[in-house]
């Protein structure tokens, strides 16, 4: 998968130890999923890689996020991706039954806008998975959200029903942080799934990055240059006030909400100043939506993933607002950058499984659906 970031593709092989296996033949045969127990087995994490996106690839993923790709162009970029997942999944799955690609989001509109031409829920992840079929001979499953759309949900967040099947442990009340383009929670209250809270609190790296590549850089390697300039004060409070910080959950937002042209003010700053002050905007609405909607719950500890965990600057002003330990994946023993691939991994195991693998009431949907298409590989005529 790629994520929001737009800065390559996540590989990941990952083990199931103890659930059942797939049966190639007849797809969504098995029995129920077995009961979530702090003692039952969870997944391993076999490998890792990640495969940066060469600069005309991700430059055309970025300029299809942001309206800037014709028709002709958003196709051959579906198929160019598509390739680009197969190469990445083709050494790891050669012990794989089983490849789930989430591929790139490239437009999420889960609400109506007349004033933006949004007329129509909708959502597009592209990354071809025939291309990847072809190129392993592996089932693939994919097209994650669509069904949660359908179902009259927001199609996000997906992985929180991953999230609790890798982390939730019985009597801690844990939050899984992802710091991506987009920041997003899961809140764990321990085993129960009618309790966990899951949203978009709005922007993470999304604008932080926008403003690195105004000096060349894909991101803000260390915080150094948020570091290096002054928070604008102001524009973080009026930034405060936009409406989907104080909506209610479920919610979910993207890049095509939270990019520097939308930000009133932020052209009149200088590069170190709007990135010191859009680093603190991203970790005050994230604090923000701690304080309004997990805190009130009871709270033991923040696990954050995803690449502004890696933002030191980032991260020490979280610390600063929250109550509570803020830690890494990495210094809980877990592997950050798997997070979210493994995540993909686990809800393609279910869909393939013919499990459901949406928690309904995180994403808004009337139920919950099996998220996840398949294709199949020719095996021969039997």
């Amino acid at each position: 998968m790629s994520g929001t970031s737009v800065d390559g593709i996540d590989a990941v092989l990952i083990e199931l130890p103890g659930w059942p296996a797939l049966n190639p033949a007849r797809p969504g045969s098995s029995s129920p999923p077995p009961a979530l127990s702090s003692a039952a087995p969870r997944i391993r994490v076999l490998e890792h890689r990640a495969v940066p996106f060469a600069d005309g690839l991700r430059a055309a993923l970025l300029a299809a996020s942001r309206n800037d790709a014709c028709t002709s162009d958003l196709t051959q970029l579906n198929f160019e991706l598509g390739a680009a997942l197969a190469d990445a999944a083709a050494d790891l799955s050669r012990d794989a039954d089983l490849i789930a690609s989430h591929g790139q989001t490239v437009h999420h509109l889960p609400h109506l806008d007349a004033s933006r031409g949004w007329r129509t829920r909708s959502t597009l992840q592209i990354g071809e998975a025939a291309q990847i079929v072809e190129r392993t001979g592996k089932p693939v499953i994919s097209d994650f959200r669509p069904a949660d759309l359908a179902a009259g949900g927001q199609a996000a967040p997906l992985v929180p029903f991953a999230d609790r099947v890798m982390y939730a442990e019985d009597g801690v009340r844990r939050s899984i942080h992802n710091l991506g383009g987009i920041s997003n929670l899961t809140y764990l209250p321990g085993l129960d799934e009618a309790g966990v809270l899951a949203f978009d609190t709005g922007p993470a790296n999304a604008l932080i990055d926008d403003v690195a590549a105004q000096t060349g850089q894909r991101y803000d390697e260390g915080g150094r240059l948020a570091d290096s300039g002054r928070i604008d004060e102001t524009l973080v409070e009026r930034w405060l006030q936009d409406p989907y910080l104080s909506a209610l959950p479920p919610k979910s937002t993207g890049r095509e909400r939270w990019n520097l042209s939308r930000m009133d003010g932020a052209q009149a700053l200088s590069v170190p100043d709007l990135a010191a002050t859009v680093t603190a905007f991203s970790a005050r609405s994230t604090a923000q939506a701690y304080r309004r909607f997990v805190l009130p719950r009871g709270l033991d500890e923040v696990v954050v993933a995803g690449g502004g965990a890696y933002n030191p600057a980032l991260m020490r002003h979280l610390r600063d607002l929250l109550p509570v330990p803020v830690l890494t994946f990495e210094e809980r023993g877990w592997n950050s950058a798997a997070r979210e691939a493994a995540a993909f991994a686990v809800l393609g195991y279910y869909a393939y499984q013919g499990w459901r693998n949406t928690l309904p009431h995180t994403t808004g949907a009337r139920r919950p659906v099996i998220a996840g298409k398949l294709s199949r590989p020719w095996l021969g005529d039997t």
